[in-house]
């Protein structure tokens, strides 16, 4: 076997295992939550009888190991049940929202790398500079802030104070055609900047701490000796050694921006997956919170997967290994 193909092998083979993992662990977790899932559908007229029909409608009464079966038989057939409150497909349910999410966590990720790339460059190469110091805070502040915290902030700031951007939704009732597009940018700026500001100094630290590293190895020496240009010193030669572990971060914070949309669709009411799990919380609704979190998990294994795959491009030692 080629050693390319054994290397893509067993990164395939740990995400199945991640997942099957995470599948179960959700699965477990949403039985041991107080409460009846019948409830949330029932009148003040239904009587336990009713009840019990639902819950066996839905395999609810059945022995947990019985249920796990059945969730993973199901599961593979790609068949996420339906949901109790709304009487449709969980797939539903979900690819209506899975857009609006995919918006918000994939701009703020752009955003996010955008801005940090230049930013850690700049206060690598001007250590102890005044931007550099300005970054080293922000960046330790930006970490220590919880997501609705920021959020909150900005809602409140921007939102009720200057009335600069919408304070809640993915788009203004009734936009249809003409410019609708400046209408959903303007709801996502909010939400957007909280998870930026929160991840983006993770991600700055990172990138100027092994960018000083490299710029101070013997290659980068040799290169500067030999008299070629600062910049390309920096962009050619130890950028890219520089964005190795810079890039194992991107792939694991998309973890982070999966949690901090859940906490951030919250805050705006932004219409995603995140806001559907809160929904779905409150109401036990049982196949949606497994569907939402089997998908969820799914992203950030798949993520993980491409990042260990655009390692091994940047750095050909992770091949040969």
């Amino acid at each position: 076997m080629p050693p390319v193909v054994g290397f893509v092998a067993r990164r395939l083979g740990r995400a199945v295992l991640t997942l099957w993992f995470a599948t179960t662990i959700t699965f477990l977790l949403l039985r041991l939550l107080p409460g009846n899932p019948a409830l949330a559908v029932a009148t003040p007229n239904m009587t336990p009888q009713t009840q019990a029909i639902l819950l066996r409608q839905y395999g609810l009464d059945e022995p947990l190991l019985v249920q796990y079966g059945k969730y993973l038989w199901q599961l593979v057939q790609g068949n996420l049940g339906v949901s109790i409150t709304q009487s449709v497909p969980v797939t539903d349910v979900l690819l209506e929202r899975l857009p609006w999410t995919l918006l918000l966590t994939g701009s703020s990720l752009l955003v996010t790398v955008a801005v940090g790339i230049p930013l850690g460059v700049l206060a690598a190469t001007r250590p102890s500079g005044l931007l550099d110091r300005l970054v080293q805070v922000g960046g330790v502040v930006g970490q220590s802030v919880f997501v609705p915290s920021v959020a909150i902030a900005l809602l409140f700031l921007f939102g009720l104070q200057l009335r600069w951007l919408p304070i809640g939704g993915a788009y203004s009732p009734g936009v249809y055609g003409g410019r609708w597009y400046l209408d959903v940018a303007a709801h996502l700026v909010l939400p957007c900047a909280s998870l930026v500001l929160v991840q983006l100094g993770s991600y700055v630290l990172t990138l100027r701490a092994t960018l000083i590293d490299s710029l101070g190895e013997d290659y980068c020496v040799l290169a500067t000796a030999k008299g070629l240009p600062h910049r390309k010193v920096v962009w050619k030669h130890a950028l890219r050694n520089a964005l190795l572990p810079t890039t194992t971060l991107v792939g694991l914070q998309l973890g982070f921006l999966v949690g901090g949309a859940v906490l951030t669709e919250t805050v705006f009411a932004y219409p995603g997956i995140g806001r559907g799990i809160y929904e779905a919380v409150t109401q036990l609704d049982y196949p949606v919170l497994q569907g939402a979190f089997v998908l969820l998990a799914a992203t950030v294994v798949l993520a993980n997967v491409l990042t260990d795959l655009a390692y091994g491009l940047l750095d050909p030692r992770v091949r040969t290994q």
